[in-house]
């Protein structure tokens, strides 16, 4: 019987595995110098910073650990945000996965957790927008050096992450009850066929949704929202069981054009570990 660990490395390959995924790795296409192999090798280094939330550590302190494992393979980032998702998730899965529960363990959160998801932006370079002038002394990818700014503002974890939830989906769903993770987890429990033609059809629902919040960062917000109006007709088109075609034209499309919806990437992760916790997909 898996545990709430190993069902969390799962998703992890789950969700890389599912394909096609626009604009994202999954077992058809890499990004440059970020390949599949790399997404292995990176959820293998997630165990041990896994199994401490799942045995009862600190989110902060699990989530550094996860994050310096996986950053243990020669491609860099490859599944940051999904662990700020997972970690947590799999501590209330420890006693029980259910957003009240999610929502508790976030709440529970201290300045100390807030510190160590800071030190963890040392382990792994992690896109982040520039902050405001009057937020710069909070700048993530200051790590180390903006934790005394963080002791002196007594921030919590959960805290931090209401700091950027506007801009964030990721953030955004410590302070939702991780509703968009819950609905992806439904999603894929009524869909058909192989658990990666799910992953694939949930991802794409979830970029149709709402658009992704780093591609907004990264390239701003009309060509993120042009990404979802994409994948939204799509949809309407039955695109995945009627032209599957169309799907991979888009997917090569992104790829083409350096445009990665990777917090969707991050939701979908945390989607299928919500799902196979809760046994509602089997592998």
């Amino acid at each position: 019987m898996r545990t709430p660990a190993g069902n969390a490395q799962l998703a992890l390959l789950l969700e890389v595995a599912g394909t096609p995924k626009p604009g994202n790795v999954d077992r058809h296409r890499d990004l440059g110098d970020l390949r599949f192999e790399h997404f292995l090798a990176g959820t293998v280094g997630t165990r041990r910073g896994l199994e401490m939330a799942e045995n009862g550590s600190a989110v902060g302190s699990a989530f550094e650990r996860a994050v310096a494992g996986m950053g243990d393979q020669g491609g860099g980032n490859t599944q940051f945000g999904a662990l700020v998702l997972l970690v947590p998730l799999v501590r209330a899965a420890s006693e029980e996965l259910s957003q009240p529960v999610a929502e508790a363990v976030v709440e529970g959160t201290t300045v100390a957790d807030a510190a160590a998801f800071y030190r963890a932006f040392e382990h792994v370079d992690v896109f982040v927008s520039d902050p405001p002038p009057d937020a710069e002394p909070l700048d993530v990818r200051r790590g180390t050096a903006a934790v005394p700014h963080l002791e002196d503002r007594g921030l919590t974890l959960l805290e931090v992450m209401e700091l950027g939830a506007a801009g964030d989906d990721v953030a955004r769903e410590w302070v939702t009850g991780f509703e968009r993770s819950f609905a992806a987890a439904q999603r894929l429990a009524t869909a058909d066929g192989p658990i990666t033609d799910r992953a694939a059809e949930t991802y794409l629902s979830a970029l149709a949704e709402r658009p992704d919040t780093l591609v907004a960062k990264k390239h701003g917000e009309d060509v993120a929202r042009s990404v979802t109006d994409r994948a939204a007709a799509l949809l309407e088109a039955d695109a995945l069981s009627r032209d599957r075609e169309g799907v991979e034209t888009f997917a090569d499309d992104l790829v083409s054009r350096g445009i990665n919806p990777g917090t969707t990437a991050d939701l979908t992760a945390a989607g299928l570990f919500i799902a196979l916790e809760h046994e509602a997909i089997e592998i």
